[in-house]
């Protein structure tokens, strides 16, 4: 009965601290669906009283909406593939290869870690620069597509493979490669799953590397071209808020659909070692 009782508290406080979290974007997503008058209108209404889509089709029509989708898609795809391909082989390596300088090379991937990025923004700039990327989509892709959090959470869990079934293939005929390609990656799906979403959210979240990186307006990515939509006077809420709402569902979907490789992946990750 105690534990009863003690459950119902919980999920109760569970509950509402959700429907507190919940709140701003339930609120985000009636407003986007509201008329102009609507939006400021008192007492404010948590359902439209009457529904209309212009604030959409505006955003498509007038804010040029297609093509910053089109850009962002193309920058978190490209990038989320080089940070996947990049950060599974060192990732690996450093996990089971023992070979001379490989621990200095593990404890400067983490010292990486305390870097701010503000004090790298410079150097990147004038390298990016200087190879000819600056207003281009691979100035934002390229740089940002190597990154310490994900050659660690890989490392941490191919650690927890066992040596002798690499050897084992090893005595079988298999290659290095092979082994990597039709042995390592199967078994790590859940840490990839995981590096996936992480990528994604980042790249698709990315503010200001993609601010120095890029000046033309038609390159521009979602979150630089909301950022747009706020003047120094006026603010047009009916359209940010659509935008807001689109930009919003890829990255729910994407987290709904490899949720389960995720939360697996970062307690096998996190927990181990």
């Amino acid at each position: 009965m105690a534990n009863k009782t003690k459950n119902f508290v919980l999920y109760t406080i569970l509950v509402i601290v959700g429907a507190f979290m919940l709140f701003p974007v339930l609120w985000v997503v009636s407003s986007s669906f509201k008329p102009s008058t609507e939006l400021f209108s008192w007492p404010p209404t948590m359902i439209p009283n009457s529904l209309t889509f212009d604030h959409y089709i505006s955003a498509f029509e007038n804010a040029n909406f297609g093509q910053y989708l089109f850009n962002t898609v193309v920058v978190t795809v490209v990038a989320t593939i080089i940070t996947l391909f990049i950060n599974t082989m060192a990732g690996y390596a450093l996990a089971k290869y023992r070979f001379k300088g490989s621990t200095l090379i593990l404890v400067l991937f983490l010292s990486t870690l305390m870097i701010p990025l503000e004090a790298l923004m410079i150097p990147m700039f004038i390298v990016l620069k200087n190879l000819g990327l600056y207003n281009t989509l691979w100035g934002i892709i390229i740089p940002p597509a190597a990154t310490p959090t994900g050659v660690f959470l890989v490392r941490q869990y191919a650690m927890s493979l066992p040596d002798e079934m690499i050897e084992a293939a090893k005595i079988d005929g298999a290659g290095e490669w092979k082994i990597f390609v039709r042995l390592i990656i199967p078994l790590i799906k859940p840490i990839l799953a995981t590096l996936t979403i992480f990528s994604i959210m980042w790249r698709w979240q990315d503010y200001i590397w993609p601010l120095i990186a890029i000046s033309d307006t038609r390159l521009y990515t979602l979150e630089l071209a909301l950022a747009n939509f706020i003047g120094e006077y006026s603010v047009d809420w009916g359209p940010l808020l659509a935008m807001a709402v689109l930009t919003m569902v890829p990255l729910i979907t994407v987290f709904l659909v490899f949720q389960r490789f995720f939360i697996q992946g970062i307690m096998m990750s996190g927990m181990k070692d």
